[in-house]
């Protein structure tokens, strides 16, 4: 790989960093370990090719261009973390898996049903997730960073809150949600 082609592979995963919170690489190889999944296997979960998989992994691709496919990634964390803390089960992953490859994306807010506690409720991670995401689909990071700071003399508080819901990682919105409940 020559300078030029390091440079924009560094370029495209600071990218990633900003918009998905991690470089692709590292997030798509923790689903894969989490979830015992192979790249062709994730692939096809997100409706990915194998080769755009690949692109995005090694930043020679920056951005996921279809929004649904941003949506199963994040369905996807979601799920891996539930493997991890033993709230799902293997096979209970194995069949939201299939549910994942097979949603169509549609509304950020419409899959809240899936993934609830017994009480009924969303998770406080899945309100988070969706906000990030809705924020997500409608700019980039770097972008809700910019209006961020063009709001932030007047409107601290919406400052903030772009910031940390539309270009921060998903556990500092989510301690940043809970304390702004009652």
């Amino acid at each position: 790989m020559d300078a030029a082609q390091q440079e924009a592979t560094a370029r495209a995963r600071e990218l990633q960093r900003n918009w998905y919170g991690e470089p692709l690489g590292a997030l798509f190889r923790r689903l894969i370990e989490d979830l015992g999944l192979n790249q062709a296997r994730l692939a096809g979960i997100l409706g990915l090719s194998a080769p755009m998989l690949s692109q995005l992994m090694s930043g020679q691709r920056a951005k996921i261009g279809n929004p649904a496919v941003v949506q199963r990634v994040q369905l996807l964390q979601e799920l891996a973390a539930q493997v991890s803390d033993g709230s799902a089960s293997a096979a209970e992953a194995t069949e939201r898996m299939e549910e994942i490859k097979k949603s169509q994306g549609g509304s950020v807010l419409s899959n809240t049903t899936q993934t609830t506690k017994s009480s009924g409720a969303p998770t406080v991670k899945r309100v988070v997730r969706e906000i990030q995401s809705l924020l997500r689909s409608v700019a980039a990071a770097g972008d809700i960073i910019e209006a961020a700071d063009a709001l932030a003399p007047s409107h601290p508080e919406l400052a903030e809150f772009l910031r940390v819901y539309g270009a921060g990682r998903t556990s500092d919105a989510v301690a940043h949600y809970q304390s702004h409940q009652n």
